[in-house]
């Protein structure tokens, strides 16, 4: 292992944050997926990954709630540069497919433009196969995987994969968007359509928990208020208790109690408010500061909940500066940080 200083410069040394480790002696793998294809409002999150990597190393390790966080050990695989390609190539012929579509209605779109929708849903399940197998590796060596999108859509392949490996988990989502609409615009695995193929090919996940929703359709607050196994918090309803007195605390303790002992986390950056990542996909006005959702996670942790895997998505570098990159690499910094204490405890 070469040297590493946590109290020095960060060293870009291809790993996220600089870290010193291989993925044989890393405890978390993350893996980076360059993938927007699906994105029909902005796109730029299939850059997320890399540039979320060239920020990560001007961040400083401590962290007040994990002592001695930057013994973590945790390795970011390669970004592809094949699957930056094939991405390119779909975004390429989806843009002209979106935009028809916008101007003509969906019946028409999917008729003149049927063979992109049939290459682009090609890709991506073979996107989403490729990354469940490679995070049931990662599971059986006993290491917590993770995605770094990308768009939302990317990591239904690892929620599978543990889908494949516990006989019972939840999903922690902080996000604006409640994404369970249906094949969202003709694309099957679509970033608004993620939570709803979870439930439909997941049968092992026992309670979705939903945080900071508010961009929703109708049909999926029907979703929601019908399923026993969707339970959704939307930041109208907790801006509106936080009014009348109810404090965060409080609310993340109601959250909490919902999901299982094995929980899962996705955290879409949208969730956050939007000058936080202003060239994200689909920003929204509200949301949460950063601190509010390493709260939120903290205390999953300290209630002796396990994190058996998190993803987070959605990060767009602007085309100036690198705001969304150093939020997206500090977002990023939380979640290690809780999964690494959640780690921990399980050895205890």
């Amino acid at each position: 292992m070469s040297e590493f200083d946590p109290n020095g410069v960060g060293i870009a040394n291809g790993n996220i944050f600089g870290f010193p480790y291989t993925e044989s002696e890393a405890n978390i793998v993350i893996v980076p997926i360059p993938w927007d294809a699906t994105a029909s409002y902005g796109k730029g999150t299939s850059d997320g990954p890399e540039a979320i990597l060239e920020a990560s190393t001007q961040l400083d390790f401590f962290h007040p709630d994990l002592d001695r966080a930057y013994d973590t050990k945790v390795y970011m695989s390669p970004i592809s540069q094949e699957w930056k390609e094939i991405n390119a190539h779909c975004c390429e012929q989806g843009l002209e497919y979106i935009q028809y579509l916008e101007s003509n209605g969906e019946e028409k779109a999917l008729l003149k433009y049927q063979s992109v929708l049939d290459e682009i849903n090609s890709a991506h399940q073979a996107l989403r196969s490729n990354l469940k197998e490679r995070c049931l590796e990662i599971l059986a060596q006993g290491k917590i995987p993770a995605v770094l999108g990308g768009e939302h859509s990317t990591p239904l392949g690892l929620m599978e994969a543990l889908n494949e490996t516990y006989e019972d988990f939840g999903i922690l989502q902080i996000d604006a968007h409640a994404d369970l609409r249906d094949a969202y615009e003709g694309f099957s695995q679509s970033h608004a359509s993620i939570m709803f193929n979870v439930l439909q090919h997941a049968e092992h996940m026992s309670k979705l928990v939903q945080v900071g929703i508010r961009d929703v359709s109708e049909r999926e607050v029907f979703l929601s208020r019908d399923s026993d196994r969707v339970q959704t918090f939307y930041d109208w309803n907790i801006k509106n208790e936080q009014y009348a007195g109810k404090t965060w605390a409080n609310q993340v303790e109601e959250m909490i109690q919902h999901l299982p002992m094995n929980v899962y986390v996705s955290f879409d950056i949208d969730g956050l408010k939007p000058e936080l990542c202003p060239h994200t996909g689909t920003p929204v006005a509200g949301g949460f500061e950063l601190q509010e959702i390493s709260y939120l996670l903290f205390a999953l942790v300290n209630s002796g909940r396990k994190i058996i895997g998190f993803d987070l998505n959605e990060v767009a570098p602007g085309s100036e500066g690198d705001w969304d990159a150093n939020v997206g690499a500090r977002a990023l910094w939380q979640l290690v940080c809780a999964c690494e204490k959640s780690r921990r405890n399980q050895l205890v």
